[in-house]
């Protein structure tokens, strides 16, 4: 197998196997010093399956409609973009919702010793969506609601609040498109000029 379908394939079977509750998988996919960065969670990549274990026993599980990945390589180092819808069914005041909140996904992987794993996955969201979900019904929540949270995640930060997560305002999304250049440029000096001892 090539670099480009090894990566590739590593990146889907991370979302694959959170989806699936197949944890084993999810968790060979990082390497011991990866790090994430989204909504509801930031820590090592076996802390984030320990977490997102005890989230699917809560019940609040989600779904990733991923687009194909486009991945930048350089020698033993490679970043991935992942476009995503995260999908989720909820209740929010007794009324059965859909959540769609739609991301870019980059993935920052390296070579350990033959072979790919991933360092770090930051989000960029770009906007999301929730809706009832029976025609007809209406969804009690309006801007007011919303109204303190980001733009680009609004709904996604509100259904987890909801549930008890604490969710940051400091993400990357397009609301803010100057921090969004600033970590596409950062992202690509890791890539192609890192530096002795350069972390993701």
């Amino acid at each position: 197998m090539d670099a480009f379908s090894e990566i590739g394939q590593l990146v889907l079977k991370e979302r694959q196997g959170r989806d699936r509750g197949w944890w084993d998988q999810m968790g060979s996919c990082f390497a011991e010093d990866a790090l994430l960065r989204l909504s509801w969670f930031c820590g090592s990549g076996a802390e984030f399956v320990a977490e997102s274990r005890k989230m699917a026993a809560r019940g609040d599980s989600s779904v990733h409609r991923l687009s194909p990945p486009v991945i930048h390589l350089d020698g033993d180092r490679a970043l991935v973009e992942v476009p995503a819808v995260i999908e989720m069914r909820t209740v929010v005041d007794g009324i059965e919702a859909d959540l769609a909140s739609r991301a870019r996904l980059y993935y920052r992987t390296q070579r350990h010793a033959g072979r790919w794993l991933i360092t770090a996955v930051d989000p960029v969201y770009e906007g999301d969506t929730l809706a009832a979900a029976h025609p007809g019904t209406t969804l009690p929540v309006g801007p007011a609601d919303v109204a303190a949270f980001r733009p680009s995640y609004r709904f996604l930060s509100y259904v987890l609040a909801k549930r008890g997560y604490t969710v940051g305002d400091d993400l990357y999304g397009d609301d803010r498109p100057a921090e969004a250049a600033d970590f596409y440029a950062h992202a690509f000096r890791w890539l192609h000029s890192p530096e002795p001892g350069d972390r993701a």
